[in-house]
């Protein structure tokens, strides 16, 4: 992808070039390139396995590249303290809900991400901390359920807690990894239109999602990144790139693509 200068590097939220990640014999990603701008929203898309939560995770600073160099809001995996970078980045994984304990109040839950902990203990908030909390679970449809344990919400509702508790620390970049699995047809649906939303705020961070189904693509995304194997089968702008040939290619399938006003459907073509 050619030389990046010192100057255009402080532009990019993340880079990634000629990147690798082997786990003994097996290549989870191989020869990746790839760079996200200020204020885009991504999509990863791919088949399981194809290589999208390994992505995540490096852009997450949770994991580093076997090769190849990897730079997060500006700095180097490997030369920088992951536990500082972290912070600046908010993440909402299956892996960190699975962590929440059921009793924990659902304010509690969004809050405590201001300590980086899950199950909050006697850390003390200041009261423009809850303010906020508050706000974000205002603005994703929870704000009748902040005194409910998480462990009754349905999963729609959890997968709404913790995208406002990734939201909570105010992070320059957003990770969302397959966050609408699992939600029956309206709980997809009220997702997508809220993640719909926060991608249109021009305050909202740079997002990059994760999903291996292209009707859940919330409209407002603006690029996406087609991989499989671990390999990269096209990138860039989400009407240009997203097509039959290149989802044909990422599935391995005959594929067909229709788009419906700003929403993606796709189907096996009859034969294929």
């Amino acid at each position: 992808m050619g030389t990046v200068t010192v100057d255009e590097l402080d532009d990019l939220v993340v880079r990634l070039s000629d990147v690798g990640v082997r786990r003994g014999d097996t290549h989870l990603l191989s020869g990746v390139s790839w760079n996200v701008e200020v204020d885009e929203r991504w999509v990863i898309l791919g088949a399981n396995g194809a290589g999208k939560t390994t992505l995540l995770r490096l852009a997450a600073a949770e994991l580093h590249p076997t090769t190849g160099q990897v730079h997060v809001l500006g700095e180097r995996l490997g030369r920088v303290d992951v536990f500082e970078l972290r912070p600046r980045i908010g993440f909402c994984s299956a892996a960190v809900l699975a962590r929440v304990p059921p009793q924990e109040r659902v304010l509690d839950v969004v809050v405590s991400a201001g300590y980086a902990v899950v199950g909050r203990w006697r850390e003390e908030y200041d009261p423009l901390d809850t303010a906020r909390a508050t706000e974000l679970c205002k603005s994703l449809g929870i704000a009748h359920l902040t005194e409910r344990e998480f462990g009754t919400l349905s999963e729609g509702e959890r997968k709404r807690t913790m995208i406002a508790r990734a939201l909570m620390t105010d992070p320059e970049l957003l990770l969302l990894d397959e966050p609408a699995a699992g939600l029956d047809l309206g709980g997809r649906e009220d997702l997508v239109a809220r993640l719909s939303e926060l991608a249109r705020d021009p305050d909202a961070p740079t997002t990059i999602l994760v999903t291996h189904h292209v009707e859940e693509i919330p409209p407002g995304f603006t690029h996406v990144l087609l991989v499989s194997d671990g390999g990269v089968v096209a990138h860039g702008l989400l009407d240009d790139v997203l097509t039959s040939e290149n989802l044909s290619a990422t599935f391995g399938q005959d594929l067909e693509l229709d788009r419906l006003g700003d929403r993606y459907f796709a189907r096996r073509r009859a034969g294929g």
